[in-house]
């Protein structure tokens, strides 16, 4: 009998180690897994290392290219020019995004609010419907009840022989009245439930601007940057800021020490005088107008117009008479304005 179960395979020893086999199966492809994992860890640091590595060398060479500008007297002062222009540039694109920020959030919370006032209407006029009905159930229940109780009393004013007559008819009266105060409760219960989920539904989700609102919020984004290039657009200011966008140090010279000092002291009359400047709202929204006259859309769904057809920069003085100056400020991304307009 050992002998046969040797041939067929049916011994406790072989189905263990059977058993123990598989195990040993599993656990290395397990490992070769992790072993796989770890490797493609090792490989992303190594790049990240690599990558950190690199920048580190650019900082390295940057640095020691700007202490080699700050060893030029030739140069030093143009490093002082090219670095406040930068940060007057830096400047202009926060106050712009600013700008771009406090307008959408305005229109949202317009918009939004204009889609609660609208649902809190509904919500209203859905909770009077069901409080008319419950009004209605409650007057039934209590004719009801009022009904119920009188020919309760007229029954019990009854001498003996009408009560005998009329004791049938009665009670199936009694019996028909109470069942449509139970009912009329019952519906009343049914219409309480309604009125509580009514007024305890919670308001919708705001579903984001339509594209007529982004466009409009583009249109005033576009006019708050040509009011910021008009303003600093003499002498060259805004050109020069922009430049700082696609020059590094040490590659803009901007002339003799007389020189940068002009240009500072300009610049720093040009930005105080930018922020006293008093509201300008309504040459925002005449120029936004203007602007949208002249804006076409590649797509029916696109909120931003295409860059040549807003190029003309619209300056309104204090009479009203309206100037005309090309700059593609959208195109060229003045003030990092591609990056703040709705989409």
């Amino acid at each position: 009998m050992t002998s046969l179960t040797a041939i067929f395979g049916n011994n406790p020893d072989d189905s263990d180690e059977s058993e123990k086999l598989r195990e040993l199966y599993w656990s290395r492809a397990e490992l070769k897994k992790e072993y796989a994992s770890l490797r493609e860890e090792c490989f992303r640091l190594k790049q990240q290392i690599a990558a950190r590595e690199g920048s580190g060398a650019r900082l390295q060479q940057e640095l020691e290219h700007l202490e080699s500008l700050l060893l030029d007297p030739d140069c030093v002062y143009n490093v002082v020019v090219y670095y406040q222009m930068r940060s007057f540039n830096e400047r202009c694109k926060d106050k712009l995004a600013r700008f771009a920020e406090q307008l959408k959030q305005q229109r949202e919370k317009r918009t939004y609010g204009k889609v609660i006032e609208e649902w809190n209407d509904a919500r209203d006029e859905r909770a009077q419907a069901v409080q008319a009905q419950i009004g209605e159930q409650r007057m039934q229940m209590q004719m009801l009840e009022d009904q119920l109780e009188s020919e309760r009393q007229r029954f019990a004013k009854m001498n003996g022989f009408w009560r005998f007559l009329r004791k049938r008819s009665i009670a199936r009266t009694a019996k028909s009245m109470t069942q449509g105060i139970a009912l009329a409760r019952m519906n009343e219960s049914e219409l309480l439930a309604a009125l509580e989920k009514i007024q305890s539904s919670s308001a919708p989700d705001t579903e984001g601007l339509d594209i007529a609102s982004k466009r409009s919020i583009n249109f005033m984004i576009l006019s708050f940057a040509q009011q910021l290039y008009l303003h600093f657009s003499k002498d060259n200011l805004a050109g020069l800021a922009k430049e700082t966008d696609e020059k590094g140090v040490g590659s803009i010279n901007y002339g003799s020490k007389q020189d940068c000092d002009a240009i500072l002291e300009l610049l720093r009359t040009r930005s105080g005088s930018m922020d006293k400047t008093s509201e300008f709202a309504d040459i925002l929204q005449q120029r936004a107008k203007l602007i949208s006259e002249k804006a076409l859309f590649d797509k029916d769904d696109d909120a931003v117009p295409v860059p040549a057809t807003v190029s003309t920069i619209f300056s309104i003085d204090e009479t009203g008479a309206i100037t005309e100056i090309d700059a593609n400020l959208l195109g060229e991304n003045y003030w990092d304005v591609v990056n703040v307009v709705s989409r």
